[in-house]
C-alpha cells in the first residue's frame, strides 16, 4: 500500500529538495510525514515540528485576521480603505495595461475592503510581467519577498506603493500578490497594533501555534530549514541555498510582510485548518470567526472574466479571501469548495470542506514560477484518495 513516505521518497532521494514535511487527515484519521534533511548533506533530518518559510500560505492567515476586525465592526467589507490608509486615497491608473506609468488616469471609485480581500483592488501581478506598471511594482514594492530585512517601515513601503500607478481600476481584474501586504498595514492601523501583535493575540495563541511568525527566535534556529533554489536547468548538482537558518529570517523585520514573510509548521497549520473546518472555532471551543465568516473566505468572488484573468496563477479555478477556491474538477485532487493556497518555497496547504479533508505539504527549495510542482501534484493526488 502506498503511503505519504512512498510519494515524497523519490523527490528526496533524487534531489528535487533536501526534505519534506507532509500532513494529511480527514476526521479521526491523519497520516504525516518527515523525511530528508533540513539543510545540506550532513544537516539534521527534518521532523515534524521543522519551522519553514510558508510563503504565501501566509495569506489565507491574513484574511481570517482581516475578518475578525470586520467581526469586530472595526471596519466593513465595502469601506473605502482610505479612512486607514490616506495614501491610498486619490490612486491612480494606467490608462492601458501597457501604457508607459506616466500615462495614467484617476480610479474611477475608491478601493474597498473587499477589493483588497479578493485581490481586485487594482494593484498585483497579471500574467504579463513585463507591463511597465508591473515592473515597477516588482523591483519597488516587492523587494521584500525572499529578503524581508531589506524592505523599509510599513509606513514608508505604503507610501512608496502609492506613488506607482495601479495597473487595473477598481474591481475590474484579479491581481496577484500586492493586496495580500496592503491588508497587512490596514490590520495593523484598524487594530491600532502591529500586524504581529494581533496576529499573535487572536489568531496564533487561541490556536496553540506557537511556532509561527515573522521570524525565527534564536533558540529555534535548530528546527530552521535552509531555503534553496533549483540547479540551474542543464546544470550539475541540486538546488542551492539562497539563505540559511540564521539568515534573513533570524530577526523580527522592519516591514511584516502579509503576502508572503509567515514561518510555520505543520502542526501550526493543520491548527488553522481545522479552527476553518470547525466554522471558525479552535479545538478548546473558543470561537475565533463565525460559521459566516468562513464561508466567506471560502467562497469564490470572481467573475469568470476575471478567472480567465488569472489562469496563469489559479489554472481555472476561483478565489476567495487569501486562497483559491475550487469551481471546476479539472483533476482528481479538484474537490468544488477546495480552500487554500500554494508558496513560492514549495509550500501548499488545502482543505476541503465537505469531505473535512486537509493537505499540507512544506518543503524548502522555491518554485520557479507559478506552476505547482510535480512533487506537490502527486502530494495532492495522493491526499484526494486519502
Amino acid at each position: 500500500m502506498t503511503g505519504l513516505r512512498e510519494v515524497l521518497r523519490p523527490y528526496v532521494s533524487g534531489g528535487a529538495v533536501p526534505g519534506a514535511v507532509a500532513l494529511v487527515a480527514r476526521g479521526d484519521r491523519t497520516e504525516a510525514e518527515a523525511t530528508g534533511s533540513a539543510g545540506g548533506p550532513g544537516s539534521a533530518p527534518v521532523a515534524q515540528d521543522s519551522l519553514f518559510r510558508i510563503a504565501s500560505l501566509t495569506k489565507p492567515l491574513i484574511a481570517a485576521a482581516a475578518m475578525m476586525l470586520i467581526e469586530d465592526g472595526r471596519m466593513a467589507p465595502g469601506d473605502p480603505v482610505k479612512q486607514w490608509l490616506p495614501e491610498l486615497a486619490s490612486p491612480v491608473v494606467v490608462r492601458t495595461p501597457d501604457a508607459a506609468v506616466d500615462d495614467v488616469v484617476p480610479a474611477a471609485r475608491p478601493i474597498t475592503v473587499e477589493d483588497l480581500l479578493t485581490f481586485r483592488a487594482g494593484y498585483g501581478f497579471p500574467a504579463d510581467f513585463s507591463l511597465p506598471a508591473v515592473v515597477l511594482l516588482h523591483q519597488e514594492a516587492h523587494r521584500h519577498l525572499l529578503a524581508p530585512q531589506q524592505a523599509p517601515l510599513p509606513d514608508a513601503w505604503l507610501a512608496d506603493l502609492a506613488r506607482i500607478p495601479m495597473l487595473r481600476q477598481p474591481g475590474e481584474a484579479w491581481l496577484y500578490q500586492t493586496c495580500s501586504d496592503i491588508l497587512g498595514v490596514l490590520i495593523a492601523r484598524a487594530a491600532g497594533r502591529s500586524l504581529p501583535a494581533f496576529l499573535a493575540e487572536r489568531l496564533f495563541e487561541p490556536l496553540g501555534m506557537a511556532d509561527t511568525g515573522f521570524s525565527v527566535p534564536a533558540a529555534d534556529l535548530g528546527r530552521f530549514t535552509t531555503l534553496y533554489r533549483p540547479a540551474p536547468e542543464g546544470g550539475e548538482g541540486g538546488p542551492e541555498p539562497v539563505d540559511p537558518p540564521d539568515g534573513e529570517w533570524s530577526r523580527p523585520p522592519a516591514f511584516p510582510a502579509a503576502g508572503g514573510g509567515l514561518v510555520s509548521t505543520a502542526g501550526d497549520l493543520y491548527a488553522f485548518a481545522r479552527m476553518l473546518l470547525a466554522g471558525g472555532t479552535a479545538p478548546g471551543g473558543q470561537r475565533l470567526l463565525s460559521p459566516a465568516s468562513v464561508r466567506r473566505m471560502t467562497t469564490d468572488h470572481l467573475t469568470p472574466a476575471q478567472r480567465e484573468g488569472g489562469a496563469l496563477f489559479l489554472e481555472g479555478q476561483g478565489w476567495g479571501y487569501g486562497g483559491s477556491v475550487d469551481i471546476t474538477a479539472a483533476e482528481p485532487w479538484n474537490v468544488p469548495g477546495r480552500y487554500g493556497w500554494v508558496g513560492g518555497t514549495g509550500t501548499a496547504a488545502h482543505i476541503v470542506p465537505s469531505t473535512g479533508l486537509v493537505a499540507i505539504l512544506l518543503t524548502q527549495v522555491l518554485m520557479t514560477g507559478p506552476t505547482p510542482s510535480a512533487l506537490m501534484r502527486d502530494f495532492w493526488r495522493y491526499a484526494a484518495g486519502f
